[in-house]
């Protein structure tokens, strides 16, 4: 690099942008451990009880038409806090997007919600990705979705993510454009999402001379597979955009191939919907999420705080 650039070589790499980097003999650890003790500091959350989850599974949120009126700018200014925060902490990307949706008349019930994440991150501050130097290579999508979570307007959430064995790359959780009419609707739409992107991710690794083909994306709904294999399903979903149906193209091809998956092993369900402790943490362990301890990368563990909002 210093042939071909003017640069100087300032040692290995720590710090980046926020995020904090661990080069371990086993492989790289990125965590935001200092970031998130800065966030806890400015909203004065230093000193809170820790909550064992990030959010409730009976939170409850919804606009609240009723409820105290809370300051905008503390609001907003906390959720873009843990939107930077996300870049390492996929564990808060959900609760996080929930809250987010009421940005724009945020009430005192929303304020707690959000609290509660600060209070979780308070708790395990220094959980991160690890990417073990060893293991497979193999890439892989998962897609899932929570059919009409949104009380709102009864639109779908759709995760969905990629790794290379069980290295976590990429991740996203978003609200559906159009409302679902079946779960079938739901997960098709988010396996269709998400095959985009694993088609990038195959561009992406051409230029590193690496070929990926007929890459699995794992679901849980037996009739979106269907509908994605079987054309004679097709006219039971013309009320589906056509726009979703690019993924039979790809099927065809052998891009992608659709898998099923057991929803008990179904790693996106981290990204759509709340669950208890031990689910939580077997998901975080299931997403390749660790914790740094002493400089030792170990599994996350349920011992702190509480599930009390």
């Amino acid at each position: 690099m210093k042939k071909k650039f003017g640069m100087s070589s300032m040692g290995e790499m720590k710090f980046f942008l926020g995020l904090q980097v661990e080069q371990l003999p086993d492989g790289i650890f990125i965590h935001q451990t200092k970031y998130v003790k800065d966030v806890l500091d400015k909203f004065d959350m230093k000193d809170c009880s820790p909550a064992s989850t990030p959010l409730a599974q009976n939170h409850g949120i919804c606009p609240d038409e009723q409820g105290v009126k809370m300051d905008e700018t503390l609001y907003r200014s906390i959720i873009g806090s843990l939107m930077y925060l996300t870049a390492s902490r996929p564990d808060i990307m959900y609760p996080t997007c929930l809250c987010a949706r009421y940005q724009s008349n945020p009430k005192q019930s929303h304020l707690t919600i959000v609290k509660r994440i600060l209070r979780y991150l308070k708790g395990c501050p220094s959980i991160g990705l690890w990417y073990p130097r060893s293991g497979d290579f193999t890439l892989s999508g998962f897609a899932d979705s929570n059919f009409g979570s949104c009380k709102q307007n009864a639109k779908s959430t759709t995760a969905g993510f990629q790794f290379f064995g069980t290295r976590l790359v990429t991740w996203q959780c978003k609200k559906q454009t159009a409302v679902a009419l079946s779960t079938c609707e739901a997960e098709y739409v988010s396996a269709s999402s998400y095959c985009s992107q694993i088609l990038w991710i195959q561009q992406q690794m051409r230029d590193f001379g690496l070929q990926f083909l007929d890459t699995p994306i794992f679901v849980d709904n037996e009739a979106a597979i269907n509908v994605t294999k079987n054309p004679v399903h097709h006219s039971k979903t013309k009320h589906i955009e056509i726009r979703h149906h690019f993924i039979r193209d790809y099927y065809e091809k052998k891009l992608i191939r659709i898998e099923h998956v057991g929803t008990d092993d179904q790693k996106a369900d981290f990204y759509t919907k709340p669950f208890d402790k031990k689910r939580f943490y077997y998901l975080l362990k299931l997403n390749g999420l660790r914790n740094l301890q002493s400089g030792r990368v170990i599994e996350c563990e349920a011992e702190l705080g509480n599930d009390l909002t």
